[in-house]
């Protein structure tokens, strides 16, 4: 797992290639330059900004998958199913009266 100096350094080098100032993104992402400054420079920040920032970066197309959606899992489908009954023919048993024999 990479650490927030790595992902710092990572969002750094994608804005300067992506030629985005950090006012620009700052401006974009609703976040100040400060935290921007201070999380390209190793610093921690909140998950929001964090967020925001790979948002208005374009880079939070994989970011659900950190957290993966429960319901879809193979396992929920199978919760979801509804239990096969084994198919019946229904028989009609006729009713008839006993007999011993020796009627008549």
């Amino acid at each position: 797992m990479k650490n927030v100096y790595e992902m710092g350094e990572r969002i750094k080098e994608y804005r300067i290639n992506a030629a985005i100032t950090q006012k620009e993104l700052a401006d974009k992402s609703g976040v100040s330059i400060r935290s921007i400054s201070r999380f390209e420079n190793g610093e921690d920040i909140s998950l929001s900004n964090f967020i925001k920032i790979l948002i208005a970066l374009g880079i939070d197309d994989r970011f659900d998958m950190v957290v993966p959606d429960q319901s879809k899992r193979p396992s929920a489908y199978l919760e979801k199913e509804k239990k096969r009954k084994r198919a019946t023919a229904k028989k009609e048993i006729p009713q008839r009266k006993f007999v011993w024999g020796d009627e008549k």
